[in-house]
């Protein structure tokens, strides 16, 4: 399907602030960028970098007044998630080197907490792509999604005390029982078309059968519809804009996603 997606973001600026922002989708093996736009007012002279995640990342002084920032992007992406029951639990020392820092905790998921939990919740499941089906499955029936409940990143044992979260939280969850297993997981954040409320989103993936998977806890279905814009261990590295000094928050924040037929 064909999605164009938007995020509209401004802010109320005291000082010069140093933003860092990540609102660009990349083409992938799952999506593929047709057209991009990409305005900043007033017109700054921007900086743009790939972090170590691969992530394209701008940088940009915005000076004291309003700062505005809008992103529009036609991307094609699959209708359907790709599912694989079965496919095998790859073994540490055959995966390739850029997955082996998906293994190990991190901030917001303390994978080390959750050997036991994981174990129960995978009983008798193939180790692979079906034990992360069960936890995703677990995930949704027992945290409850709350859209909206959550302002800031919490970690994985502030989720399981909970027992709630909005999307973002779920996920941690995930990727730390997944790491707990020594399958490779991480935090995705992007669009995805009908989501309710509308909203910038969050999910995970895991490495099994030597590729990526789509997990999401927060939905029913195998729909497709996902654009991705950033990937990382957690929600501390994927932040759609980090600023430094005083704290400011968005004054507005729209975001859009629109199925469309292409060339139209």
């Amino acid at each position: 399907m064909w999605l164009k997606v938007s995020c509209e973001l401004v802010f109320d600026i005291e000082i010069p602030t140093p933003f860092i922002l990540m609102l660009r989708p990349r083409s992938g093996a799952q999506q593929w960028v047709a057209r991009e736009i990409y305005k900043i007012e007033p017109n700054l002279q921007a900086y743009e970098y790939t972090d170590t995640f691969g992530n394209l990342c701008q940088r940009v002084l915005a000076p004291a007044g309003q700062f505005k920032v809008y992103t529009e992007a036609d991307v094609k992406t699959a209708e359907f998630i790709d599912v694989d029951p079965g496919a095998p639990f790859i073994d540490i020392q055959n995966l390739p080197d850029a997955m082996l820092n998906y293994l190990l905790p991190s901030r917001y998921c303390e994978s080390d907490r959750f050997s036991d939990l994981a174990n129960s919740i995978t009983t008798n499941q193939l180790p692979g792509y079906d034990q992360v089906a069960a936890i995703e499955s677990w995930l949704r029936d027992t945290i409850s999604y709350i859209p909206g409940s959550s302002d800031f990143a919490i970690s994985a044992i502030e989720v399981n005390y909970r027992q709630s979260g909005v999307c973002r939280d779920l996920a941690h969850l995930g990727i730390a029982l997944c790491r707990s297993l020594s399958i490779p997981a991480r935090l995705v954040v992007g669009y995805l078309h009908n989501l309710q409320p509308m909203d910038m989103h969050a999910w995970f993936e895991a490495y099994v059968g030597g590729r990526w998977y789509i997990f999401d806890a927060t939905q029913t279905e195998h729909k497709g519809g996902y654009v991705s814009v950033g990937y990382g261990r957690d929600a501390a590295d994927v932040p759609m804009f980090n600023q430094f000094g005083p704290s400011v928050f968005p004054l507005k924040q729209v975001i859009t996603v629109v199925e469309f037929e292409n060339g139209k």
